[in-house]
């Protein structure tokens, strides 16, 4: 028997990715453990830190000392806001786990409904913002990252689902076995097909400190979220070629009609020229294409994150 076995496995994970949130750290871990108190589950609090500049570390290891359900692990660099986060999802050990943001953008108030359809039955329970304010730039950034995903995904994204949510342990060790190196988690949450459940809440005012998002990082975002589904985007060549190979043949029928009635068939014949070219290469490209995804799925071994120090965890883990 493992040391995890032997000791208790708690009810419930909760992660919280931190960057340059010493303002934040102490109030966000008080009010989560209030709302899980109040849920009568055994819990652990998981602060995974991004190479913060400011006191953060310092603050929750300083809580570390005081509490022993609060765990902290700091990266030695900022990993990004894909790979840190999902890397302290698959360090939890809880039965289920809850993913939110340091900055009370994500409410603890719903905690409770959360674990509250988790023991209903449901595997994936995803917070939904109401109303998103933003400038006209980012939300128009944030729209086409939700329509390439419709478009090119292989499956749907939830609209205005962050990753704030609870998801099950079943949830959690499917997609930690995907090993992706660049994990969308928001979009691998619905990849694994288990049963899931929104519930709408209004989007607080971030109490203190300042966001770190931005175009660039929304940007990112959408990007990783296509290369996350690569299947439909690294065909999407293939499909190109296909049909300029459809336009080349059409314009051998026009230059045979041209020859028939005696017309001068070489535009057409230069035309389609041209258009065999075109679609061959980029047959080509997307035969190649699906070849990159299918070695990428098999070699897939880069970790998410190098940990400097973990505060709090029990041997061995």
């Amino acid at each position: 028997m493992t040391a995890r076995e032997v000791r208790a496995i708690p009810d419930i994970s909760v992660v919280i990715p931190c960057f340059n949130e010493q303002e934040n750290a102490s109030a966000i871990a008080a009010a989560v453990i209030g709302e899980l108190e109040r849920a009568s589950v055994s819990f652990e609090l998981i602060f995974i830190d991004n190479a913060s500049r400011d006191n953060t570390v310092a603050v929750i290891s300083e809580m570390c000392r005081s509490d022993t359900r609060i765990r902290l692990i700091a990266n030695t660099r900022n990993f990004g806001q894909m790979r840190s986060p999902t890397y302290g999802i698959f360090q939890a050990t809880g039965h289920a786990v809850i993913g939110m943001c340091a900055d009370f953008q994500d409410p603890p108030e719903m905690l409770g409904a959360f674990i509250e359809r988790w023991r209903a039955g449901t595997h994936i329970v995803l917070g939904v913002r109401e109303s998103e304010k933003s400038s006209l730039l980012l939300g128009w950034t944030r729209e086409l990252s939700y329509r390439l995903a419709r478009t090119l995904g292989e499956y749907p994204i939830v609209h205005n689902a962050t990753g704030f949510g609870l998801y099950d342990r079943k949830v959690v060790d499917a997609i930690k076995a995907m090993n992706e190196p660049e994990p969308f988690f928001r979009g691998m949450l619905v990849e694994t097909g288990y049963s899931l459940e929104t519930i709408t809440y209004v989007r607080p005012l971030r109490r203190r400190g300042k966001t770190n998002n931005n175009f660039f990082t929304l940007l990112d975002f959408a990007l990783s979220g296509l290369a996350s589904s690569p299947k439909k985007l690294l065909r999407l060549p293939f499909l190109i070629g296909v049909l300029c190979g459809g336009a080349s043949l059409l314009c051998l029928l026009a230059a045979l009609g041209e020859l028939i009635l005696g017309g001068r068939p070489l535009v057409w014949l230069a035309i389609a020229g041209v258009e065999i070219q075109f679609a061959l290469l980029f047959l080509f490209l997307g035969v190649m294409g699906d070849q990159v995804r299918m070695v990428s799925n098999r070699t897939r071994r880069t970790p998410l994150v190098l940990e400097r120090e973990r505060v709090n965890f029990p041997a061995g883990e």
